[in-house]
């Protein structure tokens, strides 16, 4: 190969992984903002799932009818009913663990198991096919951003023909970072998640609290569920492949930190970026070990928390029902 050769596979492998560490990205800080607050949202797949549908299902909805929405307007929309769909999913998880104070772990394997569920008999139910799966095929792309597109290299790879999602998951890092660090909110949030009782002693309402963190951790988890399915396929079966699980990694590998995570949900992105493409690399595509390729991005998180997680550092009272009546 030569240089041009590996410069546009290279650039090819970037672009792709923004696909994918976009959504890794919004759910994981999702996931950051429950698990701060002392509540382990293992549902975070299954309000991927909810907030999908809901999002996918208003989009074939507009098509149907014609809508003149601009294709970014119907996607910014279709954003707001997904983290809304995602926040109502997560609030039977937070009623569950904080009110009710039941096992988080397995509170949150039941709502993953139910939203498929729901979904597909939902989905069937209202199509005149009966399908299992929802179809759309507006093209959500942004194809040049004036002046900043003409930039050489970055400006292919940042301003022409990307996902406005690229932008709206730099955004919500950037306002997560400032939340969590700079602001009373994020660091009562995160007491609540060390320390309950003390939280507790000093007036801050750790049920507020655990609630507001898992209500926002399902709204960001929905959002990233429409994310991952605009920008990979052209239909909703049911289904976004693991990467509610696979967030939950990226959230442990970036060390609860929103300026951690970042990186981890970059470096899984690549690595599924690969998993994708690998077939443009001569030398791998004539091997006869696709299926070593489409593994990667799960080995590679199994080896990353085989060394990272000895040294991880949970918050303290994750997963611990709060009692206020004992301290």
């Amino acid at each position: 190969m030569n240089f041009g050769e590996v410069m546009d596979i290279l650039y090819t492998i970037i672009r792709e992984s923004f696909i994918f560490s976009v959504p890794l990205l919004i759910v994981a800080l999702g996931g950051m903002f429950s698990e701060k607050s002392g509540v382990i949202n293992i549902a975070l797949e299954g309000a991927m799932v909810f907030g999908a549908f809901f999002g996918i299902g208003f989009i074939r909805i507009m098509e149907n009818s014609g809508s003149p929405l601009d294709s970014n307007l119907m996607l910014i929309l279709a954003g707001i009913i997904s983290m809304i769909a995602g926040g109502l999913f997560s609030s039977l998880l937070a009623f569950s663990a904080i009110n009710m104070k039941a096992d988080q772990t397995i509170g949150g394997t039941a709502l993953n198991l139910l939203a498929p569920a729901v979904v597909i008999y939902a989905t069937r139910a209202l199509s005149p096919q009966d399908v299992k799966n929802i179809q759309f095929s507006t093209s959500f792309l942004i194809q040049k951003i004036p002046s900043l597109g003409d930039i050489p290299v970055i400006g292919d790879i940042f301003f022409r023909k990307i996902n406005i999602m690229l932008y709206i998951g730099i955004a919500i890092w950037i306002i997560s970072w400032i939340v969590i660090r700079k602001t009373r909110f994020g660091l009562r949030l995160s007491a609540c998640g060390e320390h309950p009782q003390a939280a507790d002693s000093v007036g801050i309402n750790v049920y507020h609290y655990r609630w507001a963190g898992t209500i926002i951790s399902g709204c960001l988890a929905g959002l990233g569920g429409l994310a991952y399915i605009i920008s990979s396929t052209v239909s909703f079966d049911g289904s976004v492949n693991g990467y509610g699980f696979l967030a939950i990694a990226v959230l442990i590998f970036g060390q609860w930190k929103p300026e951690k995570i970042v990186w981890a949900a970059l470096f899984f992105g690549i690595t599924k970026s690969f998993a994708s493409t690998y077939y443009l690399i001569p030398a791998i595509s004539n091997l006869s070990i696709a299926w070593f390729f489409k593994m990667l991005p799960f080995i590679a998180t199994l080896i990353v928390l085989m060394f990272s997680s000895k040294n991880s550092r949970a918050p303290k009272s994750e997963g611990i029902p709060y009692d206020q009546g004992k301290r």
